[in-house]
């Protein structure tokens, strides 16, 4: 057995190297053609996802891109103004091509209306692929954060485009089924398993967006040598943003959390938060900018416990709004539920936050919380335990304002440096070029045999 896990090992560094050696080639020269790139997420404008700015930059770059997507629904779970049943079918993006297929709204996110939500996406994607999107593709990207069966349409365009599929996981499949709860039967989880290892086999390289997450995908079936870490990257707005400046001491402190407001983000611990707040730091507010399956609980159990005067909603905002949103707060909050597969997620809005340059209060685990602790640009409270973000939001509140200036800072400068958007194109323009590359090699090298 030692042999073999040596000879495999050899192997492995061998890929490996020829693998860097190649990338490093194809970041320094110039590139011969651009390519034709296919993109296939369930997610697009106008709904607010980071893959618009993928799409952009890489029609920025040169390169003809086309997108695969459904009609926009999320998150309110209806149609977005002037799309319905009838489209638009086919629209241009910031010089990108975007077939839209029809789907099944989600509606208000319940598990049924999920599932057909889910699977009619991944039915008309297919067939479009097979029907109407061009033949000829270099290579597909899939943006995958939730479900994971955005990547069947991607395998029925390689198949008819002999292209290789690049997988970026943003969700963790089955592992996220079962935190949600919406999949809680043994056999139906071991089921979508089989099938996520069916779609993994199918793609050339596999990317997931925290270092834990490759642990998880290797586990099914996935070799090291197919595996990228490639984080989420600052968003544009943030990256160009100039350093914020010192906040002015004021009356009121504002906690101000942006994005899904949805049972893994575990709002029942924030509220009970805001509840021991109220009565030990009153000068404290909740600033709750987005939309989500229990936006209607949290505005009941909110109001239940007489505590209407310390939060404000505003809805789901523009992305383009959020800057200043954070510009004004004392603090940023980012919550995750207590469970072992959020534990290996980086929220998609830490980057933004770190890179806001204003404190971050967090209440999670593993992965996120490491980031946050490795930028020393905020405070982490355990997962579910609000008595202890109770303490931190009281901590902040006591911080003279150099100090929350200081820790912005902090937080803003390792965004730059981690997560830049440049950095992190750069390297998946060359893993594009890569996996073209082997999967002709290989193409090649089967047809000889």
């Amino acid at each position: 057995m030692a042999a073999v896990l040596s000879k495999h090992s050899k192997f492995d560094c061998d890929r490996l190297k020829v693998s860097r050696d190649v990338l490093n080639y194809q970041l320094i020269k110039k590139m011969d053609s651009n390519l034709k790139l296919l993109v296939v997420t369930q997610y697009f404008h106008p709904e607010n996802f980071r893959v618009n700015e993928l799409v952009a930059e890489m029609v920025k770059r040169g390169h003809e891109v086309t997108v695969l997507t459904g009609l926009p629904n999320y998150p309110q779970g209806r149609f977005f103004e002037g799309y319905g049943w009838h489209g638009p079918k086919r629209e241009l993006f910031a010089g990108a091509t975007v077939f839209r297929v029809p789907l099944i709204p989600r509606g208000n996110g319940g598990g049924l209306r999920l599932v057909l939500n889910y699977l009619s996406f991944a039915l008309f994607a297919s067939l479009a692929a097979l029907w109407r999107l061009p033949r000829q593709q270099d290579v597909i990207f899939v943006f995958e954060v939730s479900p994971v069966t955005v990547g069947l349409p991607a395998i029925v365009a390689a198949w008819r485009s002999n292209a290789p599929i690049l997988f970026w996981v943003l969700d963790l499949w089955p592992q996220s089924l079962q935190a949600t709860g919406v999949v809680r039967a043994d056999w139906a989880i071991k089921l979508v398993a089989r099938g996520v290892r069916w779609i993994y086999s199918h793609c050339e390289l596999v990317l997931g967006q925290s270092h834990a997450f490759l642990d998880n995908i290797r586990e099914l079936g996935v070799a090291s040598i197919r595996l990228r870490y490639f984080p989420n990257w600052i968003e544009a707005e943030y990256e160009a943003m100039p350093p914020l400046p010192d906040r002015a001491e004021e009356d009121e402190f504002r906690i101000v959390y942006a994005g899904n407001i949805g049972i893994a983000q575990d709002f029942p611990a924030i509220i009970e938060a805001a509840t021991l707040l109220a009565r030990s730091s009153p000068s404290v507010r909740w600033v709750l900018a987005g939309d989500g399956r229990i936006t209607t609980w949290v505005k009941a159990e909110v109001s239940k416990r007489g505590l209407a005067d310390k939060f404000e909603f505003l809805g789901q905002l523009p992305s383009a709004c959020m800057p200043e949103l954070f510009a004004g707060a004392g603090a940023l909050l980012v919550t995750l539920r207590s469970d072992p597969v959020f534990s290996l997620t980086i929220p998609g809005k830490v980057q933004s936050y770190l890179a806001s340059g204003r404190p971050i209060l967090a209440m999670i685990d593993g992965e996120g919380a490491r980031i946050i602790k490795d930028s020393d640009g905020g405070l982490t409270a355990a997962a579910g335990d609000s008595a202890q973000l109770a303490r931190l939001a009281m901590q902040l509140v006591a911080m003279p304002a150099d100090e929350l200036a200081a820790m912005g800072q902090r937080a803003r400068q390792y965004a730059l440096r981690e997560f830049g958007r440049q950095l992190l194109c750069d390297r998946l323009e060359g893993w594009l070029q890569e996996a073209i590359k082997d999967y002709q090699r290989r193409s090649k090298n089967d047809c000889g045999h």
